[in-house]
């Protein structure tokens, strides 16, 4: 399908791919998600038609654009009580959200949760989802502002790591002292809190690395899982868990209605113009952002 693009989602992965980690053909337009209103349906597409308002994820769109193309089984129909700019900042970090507290690990009323950026993009929209199954949601950030913003999306106690000279050991020691282990910790960080991570784990717990802003987590000896107590490694991908049209729309489908019920809510933290995109890009690496960046054509 053809779509005027309304807004377009930035994410990390697009950094990646810019910074050349992911391999890639060029020439090659970043963005893998966005929103807007559909202006042409190729041959074979039933469920679309022109006018519809969509939102997609497709790493291969380029959704940095006024106009893209893309796969049709990676388009979603975008409901009324949803705007576009809404619906392009969700899409990525909702689903991933979605997928991390009901499939990878999925939380249960009473769980004792750690996750990272508390602030960020994904870390809002997972403690809420956290909380709204009756977990009890410890988050880290860097600054008060992020501070009060984590709150506000249900975190019961906030730990503000920037206040911290040895993350390695203080951060699990703050932990234990909030919950005495948690069952999962969600950590989308990798390198600099992998450690703190595996260390804040009570026994059998499950620590899920689903990404690594910054940077990637080094080799390391399995027997070290043992030894933190019998724990669980997982490194997920959203490619696994929405890999067909039917799992994307039913993870949307449930997103858009917590969004359209009030129970969730979308941060949109800074907006920019698609001529701004480098801008946007050092803004989010920079840890200058809250919540979800976007771009407008």
């Amino acid at each position: 399908v053809s779509v005027q693009v309304a807004a377009s989602g930035v994410n990390f992965i697009d950094t990646y791919r810019r910074e050349g980690r992911y391999p890639m053909p060029f020439p090659h337009v970043v963005g893998s998600e966005g929103a807007g209103t559909v202006l042409a349906v190729g041959d074979g597409v039933p469920d679309l038609h022109v006018g519809q308002r969509v939102a997609w994820l497709d790493g291969a769109s380029g959704s940095y654009a006024e106009q893209v193309v893309v796969a049709a089984d990676r388009a979603v129909p975008v409901p009324d009580a949803v705007d576009l700019q809404t619906a392009a900042a969700v899409l990525l970090q909702g689903v991933t959200a979605h997928y991390l507290a009901t499939s990878t690990a999925p939380v249960q009323a009473g769980h004792e949760i750690l996750v990272h950026a508390g602030a960020g993009g994904v870390g809002l929209l997972l403690t809420q989802l956290a909380v709204a199954r009756g977990a009890h949601v410890v988050t880290t950030v860097s600054t008060a502002e992020k501070a009060e913003l984590s709150r506000a999306a249900g975190a019961a106690e906030v730990i503000r790591y920037d206040e911290m000279t040895d993350l390695t050991t203080e951060l699990p020691a703050a932990v234990r002292t909030l919950t005495g282990g948690v069952h999962t910790v969600f950590d989308g960080v990798g390198r600099t809190t992998f450690d703190a991570s595996l260390a804040s784990l009570r026994p059998r717990g499950v620590l899920v690395l689903f990404g690594g802003s910054s940077g990637a987590v080094p080799p390391f000896d399995p027997m070290r899982l043992q030894a933190a107590g019998s724990v669980y490694l997982t490194r997920p991908t959203l490619g696994h868990y929405a890999a067909t049209r039917d799992e994307l729309v039913a993870r949307t489908d449930d997103l858009f209605a917590a969004i359209g019920s009030g129970t969730l809510n979308v941060r949109i933290g800074a907006r920019f113009t698609l001529d701004q995109a480098a801008d946007a890009h050092r803004a989010l690496e920079g840890r200058a952002t809250t919540g979800k960046v976007v771009l407008l054509p």
